[in-house]
């Protein structure tokens, strides 16, 4: 539950939804020490791309067609892909301050990379392209935060505000980590109870982060991260996405772009296809779920 949303959109969504404003930070930044990651410290990328996209599988009216049908019928998932590749280009914009449920934060930031340039907002924008069509696939009606990997924003209060409009069943944020180069692993992020704000949603958010972070633990072989969180599950309550959300929510950070290791399975369009089905397996295990009760 929210007392207040903020801030107009600044890109067109590819749901239909209409025009909104509620913030959602991203969580991955360097992180020095133990403490929590700064998504305002991330790096600005040096310009180095996705090496390979996600197939355009699972959109358009087949896709409308097919989600009337199948395991996940009936639900809707959104999926915010975090970042955008005109974010570095558009500093002014991005690092105007919004409100995020606990004081105010910038809209949005850059995100992290690779040692070798692969940037952060591909791998989320490749990872979230290949989820959506697997869910799809099941049935779902899936609804992204961005319609590109071009643009600029939107402002996390936004991504949030897409999520509440749409009345998902179930949202996701997709990230890679900037972690020291020391760290290996992922982590799945969930709101912590903030009275007036996720009281509502922190226990079904937890759920899914489980079902979550099993699924792709499962999948995708991938260790939890040992530079933070704790059992690969990190709670906290100064993420504007999580909460500015009236739906369950967590953030995934799939992986750690600073340690060498895991950028390599980051990279690998083999393994972003196993770890969307990783993800989605999550997701439906979750949803499916809340069918039943």
């Amino acid at each position: 539950m929210r007392t207040n949303t903020a801030s107009p959109g600044r890109i067109p969504r590819i749901a239909p939804l209409a025009a909104a404003a509620v913030l959602a930070l991203p969580a991955c930044s360097p992180v020095s020490g133990g403490d929590a990651p700064d998504p305002s410290a991330a790096p600005a990328p040096s310009g180095g791309s996705d090496p390979a996209g996600a197939d355009e599988r699972g959109s358009g009216a087949d896709a409308a067609e097919d989600s009337a049908q199948g395991p996940l019928a009936g639900t809707t998932v959104v999926i915010d892909p975090g970042h955008n590749g005109g974010n570095a280009e558009a500093s002014g914009e991005i690092g105007e301050l919004v409100d995020a449920g606990h004081g105010r934060k910038s809209c949005d930031t850059v995100g992290a990379e690779t040692g070798d340039g692969y940037t952060e907002h591909a791998f989320n924008w490749d990872l979230s392209e290949r989820l959506r069509d697997i869910l799809e696939d099941d049935g779902a009606e899936v609804v992204l935060t961005r319609e590109d990997d071009t643009g600029v924003g939107p402002c996390i209060t936004e991504r949030a505000e897409i999520g509440n409009e749409a009345g998902a069943d179930a949202a996701i944020s997709v990230h890679a980590d900037g972690g020291p180069s020391s760290g290996r692993g992922y982590h799945i992020i969930r709101p912590g109870e903030l009275d007036g704000y996720t009281d509502d949603i922190a226990e079904p958010s937890r759920r899914l982060a489980l079902d979550v972070r099993n699924g792709f633990e499962e999948g995708t072989g991938q260790q939890r991260a040992d530079y933070i969180a704790e059992d690969g599950l990190d709670e906290r309550t100064d993420l504007g996405g999580l909460n500015l959300s009236d739906v369950p929510k967590v953030f995934l950070e799939a992986g750690n772009m600073s340690n060498s290791a895991d950028a390599a399975d980051l990279a690998d369009p083999e393994w972003r296809e196993t770890a969307a089905e990783s993800v989605a397996s999550g997701i439906g295990t979750f949803l499916r779920r809340q069918q039943e009760d």
